[in-house]
């Protein structure tokens, strides 16, 4: 005879879902291919929007050929020589235009690209990184124009200032379009270079670097910051150097706030059983 289990002996076994902690998901999950038809609306609106950005930069690229030219023409005043640029192809000019103009475009377009960048991925994203990513993505615009503006106002006038004091006997014929390519260059140069609290709190966010390894290893740092102004600054002025090595020590540092930032967070979040994964 088979023994009957009294009801009061069965076991449990449903989990009691009352008090468990949800963990936190995603915004929503999407295909492989909705994946690919997401990303192609968000690359097709940012085109779009650059296109626009890019007519509205054509009207505007003659004043800013004025303004970008400035420096030149300060430098060579400086220099005791004639205050002209000059095109040396018959579509010199005109090829800088659309050269500015796209440029332009980008600019103008680059929060609307920003939003499509963030549309795309904000669905795959927990709520926490959602927040970190918003100040982020605006966080890598501005820290890219004040690089931007640096290299204009400060870091420009002295190294054109330094490459038009080469005197001997022949005469400097600037090309407009050798020039914007040059100016080009640095500027993007400093813009990618002050991006380095925003790579700081990437490696933090991936756990690769902490506030304590950065401040450990604060010696080596300099060392790197030392050999980059060197290489960066194409001036033997010291004066130079040390303003661009003061620059980027103070981007360290604020690069080791945020990781302190993104690590005090963390340490929270995990602390706090409402808000576990």
């Amino acid at each position: 005879m088979i023994p009957r289990l009294r009801p009061e002996s069965v076991p449990d076994s449903e989990p009691n879902t009352q008090n468990a902690t949800t963990p936190e998901e995603p915004a929503g999950a999407m295909t492989f291919f909705e994946h690919l038809s997401e990303l192609r609306k968000r690359i097709i609106n940012s085109l779009v929007s650059v296109a626009v950005g890019a007519a509205i930069g054509w009207f505007a690229a003659p004043h800013f050929i004025g303004w970008i030219t400035k420096p030149m023409l300060k430098a060579l005043a400086d220099a005791g020589l004639k205050e002209q640029l000059y095109y040396t192809h018959p579509a010199g000019y005109l090829s800088l235009l659309i050269s500015l103009s796209i440029y332009l475009g980008i600019v103008i377009a680059s929060p609307w690209i920003l939003y499509q960048i963030w549309l795309f991925v904000a669905p795959a994203l927990y709520k926490h990184e959602r927040s970190a990513i918003t100040g982020f993505l605006f966080s890598t615009v501005f820290l890219f124009l004040a690089g931007i503006a640096f290299g204009y106002f400060v870091s420009l006038p002295y190294v054109l200032r330094f490459l038009t004091s080469f005197k001997g006997p022949v005469v400097p014929l600037m090309s407009v379009n050798e020039y914007f390519d040059f100016i080009l260059l640095v500027l993007l140069g400093l813009g990618l270079v002050f991006e380095l609290p925003v790579l700081i709190f990437i490696l933090t966010l991936f756990g690769i670097v902490t506030p304590r390894f950065l401040l450990n290893n604060f010696r080596y740092a300099i060392l790197v910051i030392t050999i980059l102004a060197a290489v960066l600054t194409p001036t033997p002025d010291a004066l130079t150097m040390l303003i661009f090595m003061g620059v980027l020590v103070a981007l360290y540092f604020v690069g080791v706030g945020v990781s302190w930032m993104v690590v005090r967070r963390r340490e929270r979040r995990l602390a706090s059983p409402a808000e576990a994964r």
